[in-house]
Protein backbone atom coordinates (compact mmCIF):
# COMPACT_ATOMS: atom_id res chain seq x y z
CA UNK A 1 0.00 0.00 0.00
CA UNK A 2 1.48 3.02 -0.79
CA UNK A 3 1.02 5.09 2.42
CA UNK A 4 3.85 3.02 3.81
CA UNK A 5 7.06 5.34 4.81
CA UNK A 6 10.21 3.89 6.14
CA UNK A 7 11.07 5.65 9.15
CA UNK A 8 12.64 3.78 12.45
CA UNK A 9 9.35 2.71 14.77
CA UNK A 10 10.04 0.93 17.85
CA UNK A 11 8.31 -2.09 17.85
CA UNK A 12 7.88 -4.50 20.77
CA UNK A 13 8.53 -8.29 20.59
CA UNK A 14 5.81 -9.84 22.44
CA UNK A 15 4.93 -12.85 20.77
CA UNK A 16 1.08 -13.63 20.62
CA UNK A 17 0.19 -10.87 23.17
CA UNK A 18 -1.23 -7.77 21.61
CA UNK A 19 -0.48 -5.52 24.45
CA UNK A 20 -2.53 -2.16 23.95
CA UNK A 21 -1.09 0.50 25.53
CA UNK A 22 -4.10 3.04 25.72
CA UNK A 23 -5.97 2.22 29.17
CA UNK A 24 -2.73 0.06 30.56
CA UNK A 25 0.11 2.02 31.76
CA UNK A 26 2.36 -0.80 30.89
CA UNK A 27 2.57 -4.29 29.40
CA UNK A 28 5.28 -7.20 30.19
CA UNK A 29 4.81 -11.21 29.44
CA UNK A 30 5.31 -13.40 32.52
CA UNK A 31 8.05 -15.63 32.35
CA UNK A 32 7.58 -17.22 35.76
CA UNK A 33 4.43 -17.93 37.95
CA UNK A 34 4.02 -17.86 41.57
CA UNK A 35 5.77 -20.27 44.00
CA UNK A 36 4.33 -21.04 47.56
CA UNK A 37 6.54 -19.13 49.44
CA UNK A 38 5.75 -16.13 47.42
CA UNK A 39 4.16 -13.12 49.67
CA UNK A 40 0.25 -12.88 48.71
CA UNK A 41 -2.61 -11.16 50.21
CA UNK A 42 -6.37 -11.84 49.54
CA UNK A 43 -8.28 -8.74 49.69
CA UNK A 44 -11.72 -9.31 51.49
CA UNK A 45 -13.24 -8.16 48.62
CA UNK A 46 -12.97 -11.35 46.56
CA UNK A 47 -10.52 -10.00 44.61
CA UNK A 48 -7.76 -11.28 42.90
CA UNK A 49 -4.80 -12.22 45.45
CA UNK A 50 -1.76 -10.31 44.97
CA UNK A 51 1.60 -11.84 44.80
CA UNK A 52 4.36 -10.35 45.06
CA UNK A 53 2.80 -6.82 44.11
CA UNK A 54 0.78 -8.67 41.07
CA UNK A 55 -2.89 -9.76 40.97
CA UNK A 56 -2.56 -13.15 40.13
CA UNK A 57 -6.04 -14.75 38.10
CA UNK A 58 -6.27 -17.88 36.77
CA UNK A 59 -8.82 -18.63 33.89
CA UNK A 60 -9.59 -22.42 33.08
CA UNK A 61 -10.76 -23.65 29.61
CA UNK A 62 -13.01 -26.93 30.09
CA UNK A 63 -15.42 -28.84 27.89
CA UNK A 64 -19.29 -29.29 28.88
CA UNK A 65 -22.59 -30.33 27.49
CA UNK A 66 -23.87 -27.58 27.34
CA UNK A 67 -20.54 -25.42 25.58
CA UNK A 68 -16.87 -25.32 26.24
CA UNK A 69 -16.54 -22.99 29.48
CA UNK A 70 -14.45 -20.78 30.41
CA UNK A 71 -13.92 -19.80 34.24
CA UNK A 72 -11.84 -17.04 36.06
CA UNK A 73 -11.79 -17.99 39.90
CA UNK A 74 -11.98 -14.22 40.00
CA UNK A 75 -13.62 -11.36 37.91
CA UNK A 76 -12.18 -8.13 39.77
CA UNK A 77 -8.73 -7.44 40.62
CA UNK A 78 -7.07 -4.33 42.38
CA UNK A 79 -5.74 -1.42 39.44
CA UNK A 80 -2.01 -2.31 38.84
CA UNK A 81 -0.56 -5.39 37.32
CA UNK A 82 -2.03 -8.34 36.71
CA UNK A 83 -0.80 -11.99 35.85
CA UNK A 84 -3.73 -13.94 33.73
CA UNK A 85 -2.37 -17.54 33.61
CA UNK A 86 -4.83 -19.72 31.28
CA UNK A 87 -5.15 -23.54 31.05
CA UNK A 88 -6.61 -25.44 28.79
CA UNK A 89 -7.60 -28.60 30.36
CA UNK A 90 -10.16 -30.06 28.15
CA UNK A 91 -11.64 -27.31 25.70
CA UNK A 92 -11.41 -27.98 21.61
CA UNK A 93 -13.96 -24.87 20.80
CA UNK A 94 -11.89 -22.50 22.48
CA UNK A 95 -9.03 -20.83 20.63
CA UNK A 96 -7.92 -18.16 22.51
CA UNK A 97 -8.42 -15.82 25.51
CA UNK A 98 -8.65 -11.98 25.44
CA UNK A 99 -8.60 -8.94 27.91
CA UNK A 100 -10.74 -5.91 26.42
CA UNK A 101 -10.87 -2.61 26.84
CA UNK A 102 -13.70 -1.41 24.67
CA UNK A 103 -12.62 -2.69 21.36
CA UNK A 104 -9.24 -2.78 22.36
CA UNK A 105 -7.27 -5.91 23.14
CA UNK A 106 -5.17 -5.46 26.09
CA UNK A 107 -3.57 -9.03 26.04
CA UNK A 108 -4.67 -12.28 24.61
CA UNK A 109 -3.14 -15.78 24.22
CA UNK A 110 -4.01 -17.94 21.04
CA UNK A 111 -3.48 -21.52 20.14
CA UNK A 112 -4.59 -23.24 23.27
CA UNK A 113 -4.94 -26.32 23.07
CA UNK A 114 -5.74 -28.76 25.90
CA UNK A 115 -3.57 -30.25 27.55
CA UNK A 116 -0.51 -27.53 26.85
CA UNK A 117 1.02 -25.63 29.80
CA UNK A 118 -0.35 -22.87 31.65
CA UNK A 119 0.57 -19.74 29.25
CA UNK A 120 0.54 -16.83 30.90
CA UNK A 121 0.25 -13.29 30.20
CA UNK A 122 0.54 -9.69 32.17
CA UNK A 123 -0.75 -6.24 31.75
CA UNK A 124 -0.78 -3.34 34.22
CA UNK A 125 -4.49 -2.08 34.24
CA UNK A 126 -6.46 1.18 35.23
CA UNK A 127 -9.70 0.79 37.84
CA UNK A 128 -12.47 0.70 35.33
CA UNK A 129 -14.60 -2.02 33.21
CA UNK A 130 -13.03 -4.37 30.87
CA UNK A 131 -14.19 -7.84 29.17
CA UNK A 132 -12.75 -11.00 29.40
CA UNK A 133 -13.46 -12.50 25.98
CA UNK A 134 -13.22 -16.48 25.17
CA UNK A 135 -13.41 -16.91 21.55
CA UNK A 136 -15.77 -20.24 21.02
CA UNK A 137 -16.53 -20.28 24.55
CA UNK A 138 -20.10 -20.39 26.44
CA UNK A 139 -20.47 -17.72 26.87
CA UNK A 140 -18.18 -15.92 25.28
CA UNK A 141 -17.82 -12.72 26.92
CA UNK A 142 -17.46 -11.75 31.09
CA UNK A 143 -17.32 -8.16 32.74
CA UNK A 144 -14.01 -7.99 34.74
CA UNK A 145 -13.56 -5.08 36.99
CA UNK A 146 -10.58 -3.41 38.20
CA UNK A 147 -11.03 -1.45 41.04
CA UNK A 148 -8.66 1.71 42.26
CA UNK A 149 -7.72 4.09 40.57
CA UNK A 150 -9.39 5.00 37.56
CA UNK A 151 -7.57 5.87 34.23
CA UNK A 152 -6.94 9.32 33.43
CA UNK A 153 -9.31 10.74 30.50
CA UNK A 154 -7.65 11.23 27.53
CA UNK A 155 -6.27 14.79 27.10
CA UNK A 156 -5.04 17.12 24.21
CA UNK A 157 -6.49 17.87 20.95
CA UNK A 158 -8.19 15.74 18.44
CA UNK A 159 -4.88 15.46 16.49
CA UNK A 160 -2.48 14.76 19.84
CA UNK A 161 -4.91 11.63 20.59
CA UNK A 162 -5.24 10.44 17.07
CA UNK A 163 -1.21 10.69 16.84
CA UNK A 164 -0.62 8.61 19.93
CA UNK A 165 -3.70 6.14 18.98
CA UNK A 166 -1.34 5.65 15.33
CA UNK A 167 1.71 4.91 17.29
CA UNK A 168 0.62 2.54 19.73
CA UNK A 169 -0.60 1.16 16.54
CA UNK A 170 2.50 0.62 15.01
CA UNK A 171 3.83 -1.01 17.79
CA UNK A 172 0.70 -3.40 18.24
CA UNK A 173 1.58 -4.46 13.85
CA UNK A 174 4.90 -5.20 15.34
CA UNK A 175 3.50 -7.67 18.01
CA UNK A 176 1.64 -9.53 15.24
CA UNK A 177 4.60 -9.73 13.09
CA UNK A 178 6.90 -10.93 15.36
CA UNK A 179 3.85 -13.61 16.21
CA UNK A 180 3.18 -14.32 12.19
CA UNK A 181 7.49 -14.83 12.70
CA UNK A 182 7.41 -17.45 14.92
CA UNK A 183 4.08 -19.20 14.18
CA UNK A 184 5.51 -19.61 10.57
CA UNK A 185 8.78 -21.03 11.87
CA UNK A 186 6.53 -23.82 13.76
CA UNK A 187 4.95 -24.45 10.38
CA UNK A 188 8.24 -25.07 8.92
CA UNK A 189 9.06 -27.49 11.92
CA UNK A 190 6.04 -28.99 11.89
CA UNK A 191 6.43 -29.52 7.70
CA UNK A 192 10.13 -30.80 8.14
CA UNK A 193 8.87 -33.53 10.71
CA UNK A 194 6.67 -35.13 7.70
CA UNK A 195 3.93 -35.25 10.48
CA UNK A 196 0.52 -33.93 8.39
CA UNK A 197 -1.70 -33.33 10.40
CA UNK A 198 0.63 -31.68 13.15
CA UNK A 199 1.75 -29.36 9.95
CA UNK A 200 -2.29 -28.56 9.73
CA UNK A 201 -2.70 -27.56 12.73
CA UNK A 202 0.61 -25.13 12.60
CA UNK A 203 -0.87 -23.71 9.32
CA UNK A 204 -3.83 -22.75 10.53
CA UNK A 205 -2.22 -21.38 13.83
CA UNK A 206 -0.39 -18.89 11.56
CA UNK A 207 -2.46 -18.24 9.70
CA UNK A 208 -4.84 -15.17 11.94
CA UNK A 209 -1.12 -13.04 11.91
CA UNK A 210 -0.94 -12.54 8.46
CA UNK A 211 -4.48 -11.88 8.45
CA UNK A 212 -4.87 -9.33 11.20
CA UNK A 213 -2.20 -6.94 9.16
CA UNK A 214 -2.87 -7.90 5.37
CA UNK A 215 -3.27 -4.27 4.86
CA UNK A 216 -0.59 -3.00 6.64
CA UNK A 217 2.00 -4.96 4.66
CA UNK A 218 0.68 -5.79 1.24
CA UNK A 219 2.67 -4.18 -2.00
CA UNK A 220 6.46 -4.47 -0.54
CA UNK A 221 8.74 -4.96 -3.44
CA UNK A 222 12.09 -6.14 -2.82
CA UNK A 223 15.25 -4.39 -3.64
CA UNK A 224 16.36 -5.23 -7.31
CA UNK A 225 12.73 -5.85 -8.43
CA UNK A 226 10.10 -3.74 -10.61
CA UNK A 227 7.31 -2.79 -8.51
CA UNK A 228 5.29 -5.11 -11.27
CA UNK A 229 7.58 -8.41 -10.68
CA UNK A 230 5.99 -10.94 -8.79
CA UNK A 231 9.12 -12.25 -7.97
CA UNK A 232 10.41 -9.57 -5.31
CA UNK A 233 6.51 -8.65 -4.41
CA UNK A 234 6.51 -10.20 -0.56
CA UNK A 235 2.85 -10.05 -0.44
CA UNK A 236 2.40 -12.06 -3.05
CA UNK A 237 5.54 -14.68 -2.47
CA UNK A 238 3.62 -14.96 1.19
CA UNK A 239 0.04 -15.09 0.07
CA UNK A 240 -0.65 -16.07 -3.35
CA UNK A 241 -3.62 -17.95 -4.37
CA UNK A 242 -4.46 -20.19 -6.82
CA UNK A 243 -7.31 -17.68 -8.40
CA UNK A 244 -4.17 -15.18 -9.03
CA UNK A 245 -1.35 -17.86 -9.67
CA UNK A 246 1.51 -16.08 -11.88
CA UNK A 247 2.99 -18.72 -14.08
CA UNK A 248 6.30 -17.06 -14.56
CA UNK A 249 6.47 -17.10 -10.69
CA UNK A 250 4.95 -20.10 -9.51
CA UNK A 251 4.10 -21.32 -6.48
CA UNK A 252 5.30 -20.46 -3.43
CA UNK A 253 3.99 -19.20 0.47
CA UNK A 254 1.50 -20.60 2.57
CA UNK A 255 -1.33 -21.88 -0.16
CA UNK A 256 1.33 -23.76 -1.38
CA UNK A 257 1.81 -25.38 1.90
CA UNK A 258 -2.30 -25.84 2.22
CA UNK A 259 -2.37 -27.31 -1.33
CA UNK A 260 -0.57 -29.87 0.18
CA UNK A 261 -1.50 -30.90 3.24
CA UNK A 262 -4.89 -30.88 2.24
CA UNK A 263 -5.50 -31.50 -1.70
CA UNK A 264 -2.94 -34.44 -2.00
CA UNK A 265 -2.22 -34.94 2.01
CA UNK A 266 1.20 -35.74 1.49
CA UNK A 267 4.90 -33.88 2.63
CA UNK A 268 7.19 -33.59 -0.27
CA UNK A 269 10.14 -32.09 -0.59
CA UNK A 270 8.63 -29.56 -2.62
CA UNK A 271 6.08 -29.06 0.37
CA UNK A 272 9.24 -28.85 2.20
CA UNK A 273 10.75 -26.31 -0.01
CA UNK A 274 7.99 -24.05 -0.14
CA UNK A 275 7.53 -23.72 4.04
CA UNK A 276 11.12 -22.82 3.91
CA UNK A 277 10.73 -19.87 1.20
CA UNK A 278 7.83 -19.00 3.42
CA UNK A 279 9.92 -18.58 6.33
CA UNK A 280 12.41 -16.50 4.74
CA UNK A 281 10.30 -14.38 3.26
CA UNK A 282 8.28 -13.66 6.73
CA UNK A 283 11.62 -13.25 7.76
CA UNK A 284 12.63 -10.35 5.41
CA UNK A 285 8.78 -9.06 5.45
CA UNK A 286 9.28 -8.63 9.32
CA UNK A 287 12.29 -6.18 8.78
CA UNK A 288 10.05 -4.25 6.77
CA UNK A 289 7.32 -3.89 9.38
CA UNK A 290 10.26 -2.85 11.75
CA UNK A 291 10.34 0.47 9.74
CA UNK A 292 6.36 1.46 9.36
CA UNK A 293 4.71 4.01 10.15
CA UNK A 294 1.70 5.41 10.02
CA UNK A 295 -0.96 8.67 9.42
CA UNK A 296 -4.22 8.21 11.05
CA UNK A 297 -6.20 8.08 7.99
CA UNK A 298 -3.99 4.99 6.82
CA UNK A 299 -5.39 3.03 9.78
CA UNK A 300 -8.91 4.07 8.37
CA UNK A 301 -8.68 3.13 5.09
CA UNK A 302 -5.93 -0.44 6.31
CA UNK A 303 -9.87 -1.20 8.00
CA UNK A 304 -11.70 -0.65 5.52
CA UNK A 305 -9.53 -2.46 2.88
CA UNK A 306 -9.47 -5.20 5.62
CA UNK A 307 -13.45 -5.52 5.04
CA UNK A 308 -13.02 -5.43 1.91
CA UNK A 309 -10.40 -8.55 1.52
CA UNK A 310 -13.49 -9.96 3.43
CA UNK A 311 -15.89 -9.57 0.68
CA UNK A 312 -13.69 -10.46 -1.73
CA UNK A 313 -11.64 -12.96 -0.52
CA UNK A 314 -13.38 -14.76 2.35
CA UNK A 315 -16.85 -14.84 1.93
CA UNK A 316 -16.46 -15.67 -1.87
CA UNK A 317 -13.94 -19.00 -0.65
CA UNK A 318 -11.04 -17.95 -2.54
CA UNK A 319 -8.62 -17.62 0.20
CA UNK A 320 -8.35 -21.13 1.55
CA UNK A 321 -9.55 -23.38 -1.66
CA UNK A 322 -7.88 -26.65 -0.11
CA UNK A 323 -8.10 -25.98 3.51
CA UNK A 324 -11.70 -24.21 3.59
CA UNK A 325 -10.69 -22.27 6.48
CA UNK A 326 -11.93 -19.29 5.21
CA UNK A 327 -14.05 -18.08 8.19
CA UNK A 328 -10.94 -18.27 10.56
CA UNK A 329 -9.28 -15.55 8.55
CA UNK A 330 -12.58 -13.72 8.24
CA UNK A 331 -12.66 -13.59 12.13
CA UNK A 332 -8.89 -12.56 11.91
CA UNK A 333 -9.20 -9.45 9.21
CA UNK A 334 -12.11 -8.26 11.40
CA UNK A 335 -9.91 -8.54 14.62
CA UNK A 336 -7.32 -6.40 12.47
CA UNK A 337 -9.87 -3.73 11.26
CA UNK A 338 -11.47 -3.72 15.00
CA UNK A 339 -8.04 -2.94 16.48
CA UNK A 340 -6.99 -0.11 13.91
CA UNK A 341 -10.36 1.19 14.65
CA UNK A 342 -10.20 0.90 18.34
CA UNK A 343 -6.83 3.04 18.05
CA UNK A 344 -8.11 5.58 16.56
CA UNK A 345 -11.32 6.04 19.05
CA UNK A 346 -10.26 8.38 21.28
CA UNK A 347 -9.21 10.96 18.62
CA UNK A 348 -13.17 9.98 17.07
CA UNK A 349 -14.97 10.23 20.33
CA UNK A 350 -13.91 14.24 19.55
CA UNK A 351 -14.97 14.52 15.98
CA UNK A 352 -18.32 12.54 15.52
CA UNK A 353 -19.53 10.11 18.55
CA UNK A 354 -22.70 9.03 16.77
CA UNK A 355 -20.53 7.08 13.82
CA UNK A 356 -18.81 5.65 16.45
CA UNK A 357 -21.73 4.21 17.95
CA UNK A 358 -22.39 3.37 14.55
CA UNK A 359 -19.29 1.30 14.04
CA UNK A 360 -19.05 -0.58 17.32
CA UNK A 361 -22.86 -1.73 16.92
CA UNK A 362 -21.61 -3.31 13.71
CA UNK A 363 -18.72 -4.78 14.57
CA UNK A 364 -21.17 -6.60 17.19
CA UNK A 365 -23.26 -7.55 14.59
CA UNK A 366 -20.75 -8.90 12.57
CA UNK A 367 -19.44 -10.90 15.78
CA UNK A 368 -22.72 -12.09 16.11
CA UNK A 369 -23.14 -13.21 12.66
CA UNK A 370 -19.86 -14.99 12.74
CA UNK A 371 -20.61 -16.27 16.03
CA UNK A 372 -23.37 -18.87 14.84
CA UNK A 373 -20.79 -20.37 12.35
CA UNK A 374 -18.90 -21.79 15.09
CA UNK A 375 -17.68 -25.35 15.04
CA UNK A 376 -15.28 -26.68 17.37
CA UNK A 377 -14.59 -30.00 15.35
CA UNK A 378 -13.63 -28.01 12.77
CA UNK A 379 -9.70 -26.23 12.26
CA UNK A 380 -9.93 -23.15 13.39
CA UNK A 381 -13.17 -23.03 15.26
CA UNK A 382 -15.22 -22.64 12.21
CA UNK A 383 -17.60 -24.51 9.72
CA UNK A 384 -15.82 -25.50 6.86
CA UNK A 385 -16.46 -22.95 4.58
CA UNK A 386 -16.86 -25.52 1.71
CA UNK A 387 -20.10 -24.74 -1.34
CA UNK A 388 -22.89 -26.05 0.70
CA UNK A 389 -22.21 -24.03 3.93
CA UNK A 390 -21.08 -20.83 1.69
CA UNK A 391 -24.94 -21.26 -0.43
CA UNK A 392 -26.19 -20.80 2.91
CA UNK A 393 -25.05 -18.76 4.68
CA UNK A 394 -22.68 -16.20 2.88
CA UNK A 395 -25.69 -13.91 2.00
CA UNK A 396 -25.91 -12.70 5.95
CA UNK A 397 -22.37 -12.46 6.58
CA UNK A 398 -21.86 -10.64 3.58
CA UNK A 399 -25.06 -8.40 4.72
CA UNK A 400 -23.20 -7.67 8.30
CA UNK A 401 -20.21 -6.92 7.02
CA UNK A 402 -21.09 -4.28 4.20
CA UNK A 403 -23.34 -2.58 7.40
CA UNK A 404 -19.99 -1.96 8.57
CA UNK A 405 -18.10 -1.27 6.14
CA UNK A 406 -20.33 1.59 5.12
CA UNK A 407 -20.36 4.05 8.47
CA UNK A 408 -16.24 2.33 8.12
CA UNK A 409 -15.88 4.41 4.94
CA UNK A 410 -16.07 7.90 6.37
CA UNK A 411 -13.48 7.42 8.96
CA UNK A 412 -10.36 8.22 6.32
CA UNK A 413 -12.10 11.74 6.19
CA UNK A 414 -12.77 12.66 9.07
CA UNK A 415 -9.82 12.13 10.77
CA UNK A 416 -7.43 13.28 7.79
CA UNK A 417 -8.65 17.05 8.26
CA UNK A 418 -8.70 16.74 12.50
CA UNK A 419 -6.55 19.54 14.36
Amino acid sequence: MSHKTHAAAGLGAVIALAAGLSGCAGAAPSTTSPTASASASTSADGAAPVVNGVSQVKITLTAGDKGDACTADHLTAAAGPVTFSIENVSATAITEVEIQSELKILGEKENLAPGLPVSPFTITMDGGQYTLYCLGATPQTQAFTVTGQAAAAPTGSTATLLTNGVKEYATWVGTQADGLKAAVAALKAAVDSGDVAKAQAAYVAARPFYEKIESDVEGFVMPGFKVDDNKGNLDYLIDMRASNLDEKVGWSGFHAVERDLWKSGKITAATKKYAADLETNVGKLVEVVKKLTFKPEDLANGAAALLEEVQSGKITGEEEAYSHTDLWDFHANVEGARQAFAYLQPGLEKIDADLVKQVVTQFGNVDDALSKLRDKTSPGGYLPWNEANRNKNRKALSQAVLALQQPMQKIAEKVVTAS
